[in-house]
């Protein structure tokens, strides 16, 4: 049975650990699928919008070779549908959300990888802004 691989976030400020997560989920399985945090859910999360459009965002994940497919994420509370629409049968998270997800269990495998040590975006957009 082939494995469909979902996983959700900003990717605000693209940088290696986004990388590295994603490529390290696409190994999880076949088919990579990534659910991109809409501007609006953004603001909602981190009162804040993204540095990067929702479009631009878009395209950074497109352009990945080990990304399949990318969609809007409009809602925090529509993930279970989210998952299903995909037809994925793993969930894969950074593991600053361990716990968080594992109510999606009845839906599909959960998975929580370990985060690149060192880096973040809200980091990086600190250190630019004091620049």
């Amino acid at each position: 049975m082939s494995r469909r691989v979902i996983t959700f976030g900003t990717f605000d400020v693209f940088h290696v650990g986004h990388v590295n997560i994603l490529e390290r989920a696409k190994q999880e399985g076949d088919y990579l699928i990534v659910g991109v945090s809409s501007d609006k859910l953004n603001f909602s999360k981190k009162q804040r919008y993204p540095v990067y459009s929702e479009s631009d965002r878009i395209k950074i994940l497109k352009s990945l070779k080990f990304v399949d497919e990318v969609f809007v994420e409009e809602s925090l509370e529509l993930k279970a549908d989210y998952i299903q629409q995909a037809k994925a049968n793993v969930l894969v998270m950074g593991d600053d959300w361990m716990g968080k997800f594992d109510d999606m269990k009845k839906y599909c495998e959960v998975i929580y990888l370990p985060r690149t040590p060192s880096i973040s975006t809200t980091e990086i957009i600190e250190v630019v802004k004091s620049l």
